[in-house]
C-alpha cells in the first residue's frame, strides 16, 4: 500500500492522507488523490515528484544528480535549504512510523488500513496541539 501525507508547515499537523494499493509512483498517487492546493502555496516535496511544477506552479523540487554528472556546490546548497525546510514533514512521517503501520508489512485487513491510519494521524495532531 502507498500512502500519501500532506503536513502544514506552520501547525506541524497531518492535514491529509490518501491511500493506494499495489506499488505506485509518489506523482502518481498525488496525480490520484486530486488534492487540491491554492496556487498561493507553496509544495515542498521530493525528487519522487518530478513533474508537479507542471501542475503546481508554485512548488519547490530539490536538484536532481544528472547521469555522469555531480551536483554544483550551489546545488547542493540549495538541496540542504529545502531539506531543512523540509524536516516538519519527516517528523511527522517518523512519528506515524512507529506505530509500525507505515515502516513494517501490513498484514491485517485492508479495509481498516484507512481507519487505523486515521487514528494514528489523529494522535499525532493531538500530539502536536499539546
Amino acid at each position: 500500500m502507498k500512502t500519501q501525507v500532506v503536513v502544514d508547515k506552520k501547525t506541524h499537523k497531518v492535514i491529509c492522507v490518501f491511500f493506494a494499493n499495489g506499488k505506485r509512483h509518489d506523482f502518481r498517487v498525488f496525480k490520484e488523490s486530486r488534492t487540491h492546493v491554492n496556487p498561493e502555496t507553496t509544495i515542498e516535496t521530493d525528487t519522487g515528484f518530478q513533474g508537479i511544477t507542471e501542475i503546481h506552479a508554485n512548488s519547490v523540487l530539490p536538484a536532481k544528480k544528472r547521469k555522469k554528472q555531480k551536483l554544483t556546490k550551489e546545488q547542493k546548497r540549495y538541496n540542504r535549504q529545502i531539506s531543512s525546510e523540509r524536516v516538519t514533514n519527516e517528523h511527522a512521517i517518523g512519528f506515524i512510523k512507529r506505530f509500525r503501520i507505515v515502516a513494517e508489512r501490513y498484514r491485517n485487513r485492508r479495509k481498516r488500513f484507512g481507519l487505523r491510519f486515521n487514528l494514528i494521524c489523529g494522535l499525532c495532531n493531538y500530539d502536536r496541539a499539546a
